[in-house]
């Protein structure tokens, strides 16, 4: 597994989990990696409130009590890392190779098996696993299902012939990472190292990883009480030039484009994980400009671009290179038309 983490301490780090560590690279085209941090004997702290205001850090501590400190972009892309970093862990200490890509294998899916396929149907508007608001222990899940659900509706589809088979199924789509594991009992069982990962029972709960699962409500861990906005999926971010609407200077920011609901949010790239505010993007018109008022007397100039909010807000924006506007302008009119 590789995705992009940020180490606290430096930057931005391109990592890839193996079968007894993580491998840190500087950016995801380098060869040879910058470090490695063995999992054997490591142990993994979820979420960790050792840095105060920042959310999404995960903690690992080697086995000789070396600390190693990441942050994932969104809570989604954390649990992810969470669950598989745990079940290598797991693995290692039952004396067993962690290699997610051979679940096919080792819970012996048929060759013949489209787990794409079958995840698609699964999603299906009509004929679909339905997505609920389910609550359990004072905590509200929107947008998931319980494991008896996905295990009667493949038998249902015929996909399965008996609960056994279903099962196997169901756990392929979770090690595939199709579906993902929403409340206490169903995390654990997925990080458990068990061949079935996967639970046939009411009070497992699990939701599509494509979709706009969150959970509100009493929890341990504060970054689940996302806000309404915060709760698309990210579609591109990146630093950009914005100006201000007071004193008309201009400032690098980092951008973050969710969809459904349709938000940009920026923040001050120096500091926390508060933004700065936040851009309503329905039905906003987004286009290049060549001119904007009082930019010259910065010396701003090329790969401009502007957002005008459905509320007649205007948002001058610099992209780096004309390449990169073109991509910010096709992204955010995407959303601004079909999210939210």
């Amino acid at each position: 597994e590789d995705m992009t983490l940020t180490d606290l301490s430096t930057f931005t780090v391109w990592v890839v989990l193996s079968e007894d560590g993580l491998e840190f690279y500087k950016k995801k085209t380098d060869h040879s990696p910058k470090g490695m941090i063995p999992l054997k004997g490591a142990t993994l702290m979820s979420p960790c409130q050792d840095f105060g205001k920042r959310t999404m850090v995960l903690k690992i501590t080697t086995d000789k009590k070396q600390d190693h400190f990441f942050q994932a972009s969104h809570m989604e892309e954390r649990e992810f890392w969470v669950k598989d970093i745990k079940r290598a862990i797991t693995c290692l200490e039952g004396g067993k190779k962690f290699a997610r890509k051979s679940t096919r294998r080792s819970i012996r899916l048929p060759d013949t098996i489209n787990l794409t396929e079958l995840y698609t149907l699964m999603k299906d508007q009509d004929d679909g696993v339905k997505e609920l608001k389910l609550e359990q222990e004072n905590r509200v899940f929107n947008h998931c299902f319980t494991g008896v659900t996905v295990v009667e509706w493949l038998i249902s589809k015929e996909k399965a012939r008996n609960r056994p088979e279903a099962l196997m199924l169901a756990t392929g789509l979770l090690n595939e990472g199709f579906l993902q594991p929403a409340s206490d009992l169903s995390k654990e069982r997925a990080e458990s190292g068990e061949q079935m990962a996967f639970l046939d029972q009411t009070i497992a709960l699990y939701y599509f990883a494509d979709s706009g699962f969150f959970c509100e409500g009493y929890s341990s861990d504060e970054d689940v009480l996302l806000k309404e906005e915060f709760r698309g999926n990210i579609i591109k971010q990146g630093c950009l030039l914005k100006q201000g609407h007071k004193r008309k200077n201009w400032k690098v920011r980092k951008f973050v484009l969710r969809d459904d609901p349709a938000y940009m949010h920026y923040y001050d790239p120096t500091k926390g994980d508060d933004p700065l505010g936040s851009i309503h993007l329905r039905g906003s018109v987004i286009t290049a400009v060549e001119y904007v008022p009082d930019a010259k007397k910065y010396d701003i100039d090329g790969n401009l671009f502007e957002i005008i909010t459905s509320n007649e807000t205007h948002y001058f924006l610099q992209a780096a290179t004309a390449e990169e506007r073109k991509e910010w302008i096709k992204a955010i009119q995407a959303v601004s038309k079909s999210g939210k």
